[in-house]
């Protein structure tokens, strides 16, 4: 099971995170279809995703979202507050050959464009907050670098965020995933900065140590070496969608009667699918004839 935990170091100067996200990945690439660079990309965002929303205390649903001229042509990523995260890519096809030293070339099929993250507070109590929204250039297109711009630039909090995502040709397709982001917060020594970048310039990669069995407190240890924390928080993280058949009957009958009923008379029912998780939803010739019935249309 996917897990995530939040913790702080060096009497709270430093915020810590770490997760393990290869069940998320996969369930990702398996709804979306998407070829291994997508996968590696889409699977860094939706990693840094959950990890940023697990350093914010106020918000209900947090999206980042990359507009980008890239093939990808763009992604999504949506967390709530419950450890849930889901999102979407333009091009889920796209892809790319890879680098000369043989990763995938993500940067490539980012390219250049904007990374914007949106917060939103009191969405789930029906209370209509003005969204906070940020928003910075993409540095590199490889997406750590680019979110820790955005930490340094937007948030004024200097961060390392570190992403992997490791995939095979063979089912499982997603053999390792997952991401730490260490954040040094007001009043933090340098000497400490100084200390965490050597430690993480001399760590394995995340997804070596994943593939053999790490969880997200032995990748803290990994990049704080000698350096104490304390665990505040831990939880499972899930790829879940909050679409239903339920909403997908409110969002039909929202069309109009005349739509409703020429729907009916021509295609004898409707689906519709979910951008966000791909999930189809069936209405029959009965459920539409019960929406033009109930006048809720």
């Amino acid at each position: 099971m996917d897990k995530l935990v939040y913790g702080t170091a060096v009497d709270g100067t430093v915020r810590v995170m770490a997760a393990i996200t290869t069940d998320i990945v996969a369930e990702a690439m398996r709804r979306h279809e998407t070829s291994p660079t997508v996968s590696a990309a889409f699977g860094r965002v939706l990693t840094v995703t959950l990890m940023l929303g697990a350093s914010l205390k106020e918000f209900d649903r947090l999206t980042v979202k990359i507009e980008c001229d890239g093939a990808v042509g763009g992604l999504v990523a949506e967390a709530s507050n419950q450890g849930t995260v889901r999102g979407y890519v333009k091009n889920p096809h796209a892809e790319l050959p890879p680098k000369a030293n043989g990763k995938f070339d993500v940067s490539g099929i980012v390219g250049n464009g904007t990374l914007y993250v949106i917060r939103e507070s009191g969405y789930d109590i029906g209370l209509y907050r003005e969204p906070y929204v940020g928003s910075v250039p993409l540095v590199s297109g490889e997406i750590a670098e680019d979110f820790a711009y955005y930490m340094a630039k937007s948030e004024q909090i200097p961060s390392a965020v570190l992403l992997g995502v490791l995939l095979q040709n063979t089912e499982p397709f997603v053999t390792a995933s997952g991401g730490v982001m260490i954040q040094m917060m007001p009043g933090a020594n340098e000497h400490i900065a100084t200390m965490i970048e050597d430690t993480i310039g001399h760590a394995p990669h995340l997804t070596t140590v994943i593939t053999q069995g790490a969880t997200p407190r032995d990748l803290l240890n990994l990049v704080l070496g000698v350096i104490d924390f304390e665990i505040l928080e831990e939880r499972a993280v899930v790829f879940s969608c909050n679409c239903s058949f339920e909403r997908a009957v409110s969002l039909i009958s929202s069309l109009g009667r005349t739509e409703v009923a020429s729907m009916l008379e021509e295609d004898k029912g409707a689906k519709m699918t979910c951008g966000f998780c791909n999930e189809i939803y069936t209405l029959g010739e009965p459920d539409l004839q019960k929406m033009l019935a109930s006048e809720i249309v």
